[in-house]
């Protein structure tokens, strides 16, 4: 067996749906115009939200920092484009719900116009810290869709001494190829990305996953990473979710990460494609992350394709700029298995923005659920090994502590088992529904404990400063009748100083 055909074994596990990317993938990439106005949400990555630093009125240039990174898991964020900020306050959040959250706005001059950046001229000479300081400093985060800011996951490797990198390029998620797209049209800077990313956290060699239905993709890398033998270009089947990190890392080195363990414990870190190039740009060019390419799919789209837009762009701008066939029934922010569902256009992208996916009326029908008919296909097809009907039936009697014993925490939410239930059962919405309500649960334990604790707390304070004011009253009161009793003795001292006193009054 060679070495390309250990990753070309199908696993057992995961989906095979209709990918539906093209003809949107082989569609040349197109730049998006500038817009008039942006709107930069402060919470665009996994921690805390950043603090805007501008004021109204105030000019700011492209790449400006306009928001810090606040506590170690944040990231800063910076203008997309050079303008007036005109705004901050509210706008509708990229989520089911349609809450609002703190966003900058910002009105453009229509120059773009960038601020001063401090390039590394030879990035391989400095020490591996300031590959992260400068990366953390440009914003850059986890663009595969976990947002997490990248320079936490080089410390962490760093620290843990991990090995091998593997670059994700999987994109297993139907309509979806944004990934594809950077890795054909901007390989070189993948390959570097991906090595100033081994020079940041001490790894040996680097493992690019690329799912084979991506022969294009391939091919740019094979060609960019030719002169450094430290990176593999490795296809992969196209099976969903192969770009998960667990089920990447398994295909690509045989190792399984345990269900307690992160992927850095078992000498590996998993950077995605896109992470790469931001990266490379970040030390290279010294530009912060602000814009990235979007994937635009869907049956109600005209001319689906792959935009390079700023970050902080409207939706519907970017819908506007494709084409619309139809008004969509269903807009997606990301893929259509672990997507989001928005509510309307009227959201900016961020930087997790992978896709937006625009159904019609045929790709929107969700059939009506039936009964489980404990068939298994979930459990065959569960990419983590999991029960998902044993789950189900729990949660659907209110025994969620039950649904937990069967390792619910394990659950990737990658919507596999919902797929293949021949029922329709909305298995992912039990288990994200399970997960929820346990995360309040325990949130609720703590905050009880902690109110026990300082309740308890209080109590003992009190108790032992009465007992000290006890113990105190105790010692005068002795002390006291000690005098006393001295005083009263023949001879003593305070005795004959009675007797004086009274000897003088006579």
């Amino acid at each position: 067996m060679g070495f390309l055909d250990h990753f070309l074994k199908a696993p057992s596990w995961g989906v095979h749906p209709a990918d539906h990317k093209r003809p949107a993938a082989d569609a040349p990439l197109r730049i998006f115009p500038s817009p008039a106005r942006v709107f930069m949400p402060l919470h665009q990555h996994v921690g805390g939200v950043a603090r805007p630093i501008v004021l109204v009125g105030q000019k700011v240039r492209k790449g400006e920092l306009i928001a810090e990174a606040q506590g170690n898991i944040s990231a800063p964020i910076h203008a997309p484009l050079s303008g007036t900020i005109a705004a901050v306050g509210e706008v509708t959040a990229p989520h089911p719900s349609g809450l609002p959250f703190k966003a900058i706005t910002i009105d453009s001059d229509g120059r773009n116009l960038w601020a001063d950046v401090e390039p590394l001229a030879d990035p391989f000479s400095v020490a591996p810290e300031e590959i992260a300081r400068r990366s953390a400093q440009a914003g850059v985060v986890g663009l595969g869709g976990a947002t997490f800011p990248s320079a936490v996951k080089f410390a962490l490797g760093k620290r843990l001494k991990v090995e091998t990198l593997i670059v994700n390029g999987g994109e297993c998620e139907p309509y979806l190829s944004s990934d594809d797209r950077i890795m054909r049209d901007f390989a070189d800077q993948v390959v570097d990305g991906a090595r100033l990313v081994m020079h940041a956290i001490g790894a040996k060699d680097a493992l690019v996953g690329i799912e084979d239905n991506k022969p294009e993709a391939i091919a740019a890398m094979r060609v960019a990473a030719a002169p450094y033998p430290e990176v593999k270009i490795c296809p992969v089947p196209a099976r969903y979710p192969m770009g998960s990190d667990k089920q990447l890392i398994q295909t690509l080195t045989g190792k399984e990460v345990p269900s307690d363990a992160r992927a850095a414990e078992v000498g590996v870190l998993v950077h995605n494609v896109s992470t790469c190039a931001a990266v490379h740009k970040a030390i290279r060019l010294g530009q912060p992350l602000v814009e990235r390419i979007v994937t635009l799919n869907g049956g109600a789209i005209a001319a689906p394709g792959n935009i390079y837009a700023p970050l902080g762009t409207m939706i519907g701008e970017l819908l506007a700029f494709v084409g619309m066939k139809e008004a969509p029934s269903r807009l997606i922010l990301g893929g259509p298995m672990m997507g989001t569902p928005l509510l309307h256009d009227r959201i900016p992208i961020v930087k997790g923005a992978s896709g937006i996916l625009a159904f019609n009326a045929a790709e929107a029908f969700v059939p009506e659920a039936g009964p489980c008919i404990r068939c298994g296909n979930c459990s065959k097809a569960c990419p983590m090994g999991l029960l998902p009907l044993e789950m189900a039936a729990r949660i659907r009697i209110g025994d969620l502590e039950g649904a937990a014993a069967f390792a619910l925490s394990d659950c990737i939410s990658c919507g596999c088992c919902a797929y293949v239930c021949p029922s329709h059962i909305p298995l992912v919405q039990y288990f994200s529904h399970a997960k929820g309500e346990l995360t309040a649960a325990e949130r609720s334990r703590l905050r009880t404990d902690a109110t026990k604790r300082l309740a308890e707390a209080k109590a003992a304070r009190i108790e032992r400063e009465n007992r000290e004011k006890a113990e105190a009253a105790a010692r005068r009161k002795a002390e006291r009748e000690a005098a006393k009793a001295a005083a009263a003795q023949p001879g003593s001292a305070a005795s004959a100083a009675v007797e004086k006193t009274e000897g003088a009054s006579a």
